[in-house]
């Protein structure tokens, strides 16, 4: 082989190196700059492989450790990078598995299966390659210096570089170097991150053990007999007030409800909580208002169904409500419904819809709404209820939107048939991230229109309503990395009057400096503001 090829084989072994290591591990990094980098452990790699003796027994197995441990990268950085887009977040070793199964699942309703089998096809032959690629490179290298002085200078190169490697991702030095180690800086977050996480773990699974108000027979008495209604818009976060893709709308229609919901003889009252998730995941914030502990990943809410810890719609129950979940994204078994206190369920099948559905939506809020109206019985005071409703037509891929049609014509839902089947489809909408952004801005606004026209209905027997998004949307929609999502009390005025003492604005339009809480908190405060000495025994 000439001396021209066998540098130019050289240089493309680096290259390919090089991509493995430059690969970015969050969304704002695919950028071609990134690539043009030099990372750190580049010639660290290049120059070990060089003194490595190709008749050496342990070489090919060094070269494939390292092959398969830059492979394992890259899927890693893949990880984070789709778990940023999707959650606002990086992917967490210790608790994340469920996405390879949700995933594949949830891009079959976005894009469609034969996108998704393609994108899966691509990423196993793409790792095939890479592989392939690491393990050709690698042995374009191995071997490559001979000669004792020649082998002891590389030795110590290699030594040097490696110790670099190790001081900049300790932080000790070398921080402002243009050459960046960021692979092993990765790999080192991913693995504290699975320490710190395995072991917040077990301080979780001892605080599940607790039960605070287990036993207790008499919370909620300030009800005096009324309904109490939790609603969960999907994806409704701060982003509706602090964007101003999105502000002008979604606080025009917050604002023009104000004087109709007052005219309706009701208060309103609003703040902001601060959700366990971003971008996806609503189970883990509608989990974590319930149960008063922070549940923010997979993990947590298996621990929590099976602890004895007492959630708000248990201790509910306990004192005389029924205990009601509307939830109509649930299209299977789900068993964890009574766990979590719901004495009935109120299913996608069970509400009646004979529509067309909205993509991965399966009805519109309208008709989710008037079902609940329909199959609810409510208003006497001797069976008060506490109910859960969870709103879909906010979801992702926000297309198509409905709009509200006059209640007495919702029916049996085919009323909106044609709207379910009008625009673009998903695939042609997210192509362009501005439209995206159009539609969520489109959603939001259908759902707020659709439960505060259905709070206004509410005049014979008004409840007391929570109405609070689960999530910020995705990073790339919400525009900002906040986790806080509004949370509005509307209700009789000597209801909502008890909670003056949580200094919430007036009205449905919190302001910037109300005080935000965790999520978490919410439970108790409420328990507490609603009891007139509630008992905080744990069983």
């Amino acid at each position: 082989m000439s001396a021209g090829y066998k540098i130019a084989g050289l240089l493309l072994a680096a290259w390919v190196f090089q991509i493995a290591l430059v690969l970015p591990d969050y969304p704002d990094g695919l950028v071609l700059k990134t690539f043009l980098r030099v990372p750190l452990e580049l010639p660290a790699i290049l120059l070990s492989l060089a003194v490595l003796s190709r008749g050496w027994r342990a070489t090919n197995a060094i070269r494939a450790l390292l092959a398969v441990a830059l492979v394992v990268m890259v899927l890693l950085k893949i990880a984070d990078i789709g778990s940023f887009i999707a959650f606002s977040r990086p992917f967490n070793l210790a608790v994340d598995s469920f996405v390879f199964d949700a995933g594949p699942r949830l891009a079959a309703r976005t894009i469609g299966l034969p996108l998704t089998l393609l994108a899966g096809i691509g990423l196993i032959v793409g790792l095939g390659a890479l592989i392939t690629a690491l393990w050709w490179a690698s042995g374009q290298w191995t071997g490559l210096v001979r000669g004792v002085g020649w082998r002891a200078g590389a030795s110590l190169g290699a030594a040097l570089c490696i110790a670099a490697v190790a001081l900049q991702v300790s932080g000790t030095a070398l921080k402002r170097w243009p050459w960046r180690a960021d692979t092993t800086r990765i790999a080192g977050y991913h693995l504290t991150r699975y320490v710190e996480t395995t072991r917040s773990l077990r301080l979780f699974y001892a605080a599940a053990q607790t039960a605070p108000y287990a036993g207790a027979t008499d919370l909620f008495t300030r009800l005096q007999g009324r309904d109490v209604l939790i609603v969960f818009i999907e994806s409704y976060g701060r982003a509706s007030f602090d964007n101003p893709l999105y502000a002008p709308t979604h606080l025009g229609t917050l604002k023009a409800a104000e004087p109709r919901l007052r005219q309706a003889g009701l208060a309103m009252r609003s703040g902001w909580l601060t959700s366990p998730t971003a971008g996806g995941q609503s189970w883990l914030a509608h989990s974590t208002l319930e149960s008063g502990l922070t549940i923010s990943d997979q993990t947590r809410y298996r621990a929590l169904l099976a602890s004895p810890r007492k959630t708000l719609f248990d201790l509910a129950a306990a004192s005389g409500l029924r205990t009601i979940a509307v939830m109509p994204g649930i299209t299977m078994d789900w068993p964890e419904g009574p766990k979590q206190g719901f004495q009935t369920i109120l299913a996608a099948a069970d509400l009646g819809y004979r529509g067309d559905p909205f993509n991965f939506v399966t009805m519109p809020d309208q008709f989710t709404l008037a079902a609940f109206d329909r199959l609810v019985p409510r208003s006497r005071p001797d069976d008060p209820l506490l109910a859960q409703i969870v709103l879909l037509s906010s979801h992702a891929p926000w297309v198509p939107v409905p709009h509200l049609v006059p209640w007495n014509t919702v029916g049996n839902g085919t009323i909106f048939n044609e709207m379910a089947n009008s625009g673009d489809p998903p695939k042609i909408v997210w192509r362009d991230r501005d439209r995206v952004r159009d539609q969520y801005r489109k959603a939001i606004d259908y759902s707020l229109q659709s439960i505060l026209a259905f709070a206004e209905r509410q005049t014979r027997h008004p409840p007391l309503m929570i109405v609070l998004g689960d999530h910020q949307p995705a990073s790339f929609v919400a525009q900002s990395e906040s986790r806080d999502v509004p949370v509005h009390l509307i209700g009789p005025p000597d209801l909502v009057a008890l909670f003056d003492g949580w200094n919430w604005t007036e009205g449905l339009v919190p302001d910037a400096q109300t005080p935000v809480w965790p999520m978490r908190d919410f439970r108790d405060r409420f328990i507490k503001t609603l009891s007139a000495e509630p008992s905080e025994a744990s069983g």
